[in-house]
């Protein structure tokens, strides 16, 4: 199974942090956020990973290379200036994903979170179904993003956490361009082709600066105990 890292997007609410940096590249305990997610994947025996590139793709490159020196195989899928949202840059990554499985997981370069991909690894999905991972609504999302799949009721949103997988037909009938995530798992998860986890271990997305300080300050004291 292959993954693909989401690195493409601007982070104009990172700024100035990424006015020459592309935020999966911003740091948490001295290490960069991508490479956080390439040391859990290669832990979970997933080393071939696609990245996407727009903003500055060019630092992330000469950081990782081809993945070597990590332990993984990295080919980079590069996008228009501006990038092609989320399901358009997984849309142009599908050749790159899916030369020998029909299923590759999916994950956000700009969250912090200690998921235990290999979960994702084991899962087997049918033609055109995905897995979503949700977590806790933090205070920046107190609404939610959406139910758990098996809810009888569903009432109770939850975040997602920016991890999926998915089976490539989920996007077979999509057209190459800059194609929005969110309205396609939604109407995934009406059809019931979607299915959810709720995941209650670490997890921050790193929106803005004072996120980036806080995840920071909790690693340290984390390191100290």
């Amino acid at each position: 199974m292959k993954a693909m890292i989401l690195a493409a997007g601007r982070g104009k609410r990172m700024m100035p942090l990424t006015e020459k940096l592309p935020k999966p590249m911003l740091k948490v305990h001295g290490q960069p956020l991508l490479a956080y997610h390439i040391a859990r994947l290669k832990a979970a025996g997933i080393i071939d990973i696609v990245i996407n590139l727009a903003w500055c793709g060019e630092v992330i490159i000469e950081h990782f290379a081809d993945g070597r020196d990590f332990g993984v195989n990295i080919q980079y899928c590069h996008e228009q200036e501006g990038g092609l949202e989320t399901a358009g840059g997984i849309i142009n990554a599908l050749p790159y994903l899916t030369e020998h499985h029909e299923e590759f997981i999916v994950i956000n370069g700009d969250i912090f979170t200690d998921y235990d991909v290999s979960a994702l690894n084991q899962l087997q999905l049918n033609a055109g179904e995905a897995h979503l991972v949700l977590v806790e609504n933090p205070p920046h999302n107190e609404e939610g993003d959406f139910c758990l799949a098996h809810q009888v009721v569903n009432t109770q949103k939850y975040t997602f956490s920016g991890i999926g997988l998915y089976n490539k037909v989920f996007f077979e009938k999509q057209a190459a361009g800059v194609v929005a995530l969110g309205p396609l798992l939604r109407n995934g998860l009406t059809a019931g082709v979607v299915s959810t986890e709720l995941y209650l271990g670490q997890w921050s997305d790193i929106g803005t600066p004072q996120r980036l300080l806080d995840i920071n300050a909790q690693q340290e004291l984390n390191n100290v105990g």
